[in-house]
């Protein structure tokens, strides 16, 4: 029946939000009880109306309630008169409030962040020991909510009575209880003291006899397993043991659960223990299992999202699980989720995340991963929405890359891939950033001329904006990228870039704070002089502005990395003409310097053979001799001890040193006098 035209439209839906929030201010304990099973039952599964009812101030009005009512049962516990329908109605409210507070703080961390600055935390912890079951498993349950967010206090299991606080949590005959136990385990468990103070409490007795209980027990217990396993050979080592009732083999059975969810968690368990202590599993057919129910549980609704980053967790950087997962046929398979668009950002980050592990090192994974065509799927992820997913894309464009092979046939080097890659140089996400500049520094190495494509696409302007980043991450990784850029490219293009670098920022870089950078920035003037004469020339512009601030470097830095790039731009500056050597002998060799042990005669000594090789080779091409300087510098050398010490490295133990160290001693006994 239509309604009349006098009937009144119903109250906006923020007045109806408030009027509710109103109502839990009610005089009448009937209409709190009311107010608070109508804001938990909105509020349920729902961030939209959450973050409504946080903005009208909802969470400290509960939590008023929350007070006021455990206030009172505790009065009525130290004997005022209260009548039975009275401790019935109270124990409503607290159980409603905390409720309701749980649904506020339940996945999500502004709810979270919500409930802590009203003070419920400690409301809540204080009902774990009440009298009233449904009660204490509402506030136990809440608190497992809490201790799910980052925002959590941690808990310190070694300060006083802690631990056996968490014991008889675990030793409750209360679901929620012992839930919230490991709950907080798993939140707070960060170090390998804490790990083998739990250990040593018999708590991991405890947790494996949860492993036959509930389903919620058991996920909550091979959580908090994992937690105290990860990365602790000692504690793993007594969680294999007989003694402690074939734990390993129960967590085994448990991948055939019959729920998805525990299939997981037993399979994460596990991959913490190969990780760990790799000597307790070392069954091929586990190993080989894992693959396939990780792969399996890739197709469940409720876990297909975490799945991809636990097959991550096994492979990454251990080839024989590789290859395993390449005969499993992972990488096809991961592929064909790809093509089942849409995938949800979580578990394209994971995909992607998978299949940049399987890539990293074997050669025919890239390959398989290129046969399949899916890098298509790769360069549009690296336009989507979520930063993680942009991430991950460049993360899997980084480890495709690695390959010397696709390089050379400039496979990279084509706009599809180049023009989004620079567009993520100006994200606003500096994880994502970094993530492109390592894509970046692979694929412009590309060893055909096609790194004018980058140029052309802006990216040379934008790294060199991101080498003057107060980030020094972000700094060195712009550097490393530039580094790559002018690794054998035409003198033109190397002007290019240095009219864009400048030679005055080129030598901030070389003389950075950070020695990582100055490392980089070193590396990137030894790609710049590599090469004919015209080439060396860049170091000598503007007063050798360039050449003496690698002399300065190698005066005054102790970093071995910084110092070995550094001989290396003199290596290759020596093997230019006769101005070029003598301007190296200056500065190795300067005319003021007093009569302390030069910088040459250091590097020969030092406990790097790596630098040692690199002093060696500068003294190969100072001595060649068919320069008409060779005679002078050998007399200066021999007057600098140098040539006495080439003859002590004949027999040096590292065959670099070995070999170039006699082709140095013969170039300085052909160009000398015959004399040693």
């Amino acid at each position: 029946m239509p309604a009349s035209a006098s009937s009144a439209p119903p109250p906006p839906t923020h007045s109806r939000r408030e009027d509710l929030i109103g109502r839990l201010s009610s005089s009448s304990t009937e209409a709190k009880l009311k107010a608070l099973r109508d804001l938990k039952n909105q509020i349920i599964g729902n961030r939209t109306k959450k973050l409504c009812f946080l903005k009208l101030g909802a969470v400290p009005s509960v939590t008023s309630i929350l007070s006021s009512s455990s206030a009172t049962a505790a009065a009525a516990a130290a004997g005022s008169v209260c009548s039975g329908n009275d401790v019935e109605l109270n124990d409503s409210l607290i159980l409603q409030s905390a409720a309701a507070i749980g649904s506020f703080a339940c996945g999500f961390d502004d709810g979270v962040k919500a409930v802590l600055d009203a003070g419920a935390f400690p409301l809540l912890l204080r009902l774990i020991s009440y009298p009233n079951d449904k009660v204490v498993g509402a506030a136990a349950r809440s608190l497992k909510f809490i201790y799910q967010s980052k925002l959590a206090p941690r808990y310190d299991f070694l300060q006083g009575n802690n631990m056996e606080f968490i014991q008889s949590l675990l030793n409750s005959e209360n679901e929620n209880v012992t839930g919230l136990g490991a709950s907080i385990i798993t939140h707070s468990c960060w170090t390998s003291m804490e790990q083998k103070a739990l250990s040593d409490a018999g708590i991991i007795k405890k947790l494996t006899c949860m492993l036959g209980g509930s389903v919620t027990q058991k996920d909550a217990s091979l959580e908090s397993l994992a937690t105290i396993l990860k990365g602790n050979p000692e504690v793993i080592s007594k969680f294999t043991e007989p003694e402690n009732g074939g734990a390993l083999g129960t967590v085994t059975e448990l991948t055939k659960d019959k729920n998805a969810r525990t299939r997981l968690l037993a399979c994460i368990c596990l991959i913490v223990i190969k990780n760990s202590a790799p000597s307790c599993l070392q069954d091929l057919r586990i190993k080989t299992k894992l693959i396939l129910i990780l792969l399996e549980l890739l197709d469940d609704d409720q876990v297909g999202d975490e799945a991809p980053f636990a097959l991550s967790s096994l492979i990454a950087e251990k080839e024989d699980l590789q290859v395993l997962a390449f005969e499993a046929n992972v990488i096809d398979k991961l592929v064909n989720h790809l093509r089942k668009a849409p995938v949800l950002s979580r578990r394209l980050e994971g995909i992607l995340i998978a299949l940049a592990n399987m890539c990293s090192r074997l050669e025919r994974c890239r390959d398989r991963l290129l046969s399949l065509e899916a890098m298509k799927f790769v360069t549009d992820a690296l336009s989507q929405d979520s930063g993680e997913v942009r991430a991950a894309a460049c993360v899997c464009l980084k480890n495709v890359s690695r390959s010397v092979k696709n390089l050379s046939a400039g496979l990279f080097m084509n706009e599809s891939f180049v023009a989004p890659l620079v567009q993520l140089l100006f994200d606003d996400l500096t994880f994502v950033q970094v993530s492109a500049l390592d894509a970046i520094s692979n694929i412009v190495v590309d060893f055909l001329a096609h790194k004018t494509m980058f140029m052309k696409c802006g990216g040379v302007k934008q790294l060199v904006q991101l080498s003057k980043s107060m980030d020094a991450t972000i700094r060195v990784k712009a550097v490393c990228a530039l580094r790559n850029l002018t690794f054998l490219v035409s003198d033109k293009c190397k002007e290019e870039i240095l009219s864009e670098l400048t030679q005055l920022t080129l030598r901030s870089l070389i003389c950075d704070p950070e020695a990582c950078v100055q490392e980089q920035a070193l590396a990137l003037v030894c790609n710049l002089v590599d090469g004919p004469l015209d080439s060396i020339q860049h170091v000598f512009a503007e007063d050798a502005l360039l050449l003496h601030a690698v002399g300065q470097q190698l005066q005054s830095a102790s970093k071995a990395e910084v110092l070995i790039q550094g001989m290396y731009v003199f290596t290759n500056v020596a093997s230019g003409n006769e101005v070029h050597k003598e301007a190296v002998m200056q500065e190795l060799f300067p005319p003021l310097a007093n009569e302390c042990e030069s910088i040459m005669s250091k590097f020969l000594h030092s406990d790097d053979s790596r630098l040692r090789t690199a002093a060696v080779w500068a003294l190969v091409n100072l001595t060649f001799p068919s320069s008409s300087g060779a005679f002078g510098r050998v007399m200066k050398l021999r007057n600098a001890g140098i040539v006495s010490q080439l003859k002590n490295m004949v027999n040096d133990p590292c065959l670099d040193v070995k070999l170039r160290a006699r082709t140095a001693l013969g170039q300085s006994i052909t160009s000398g006098d015959g004399s040693t």
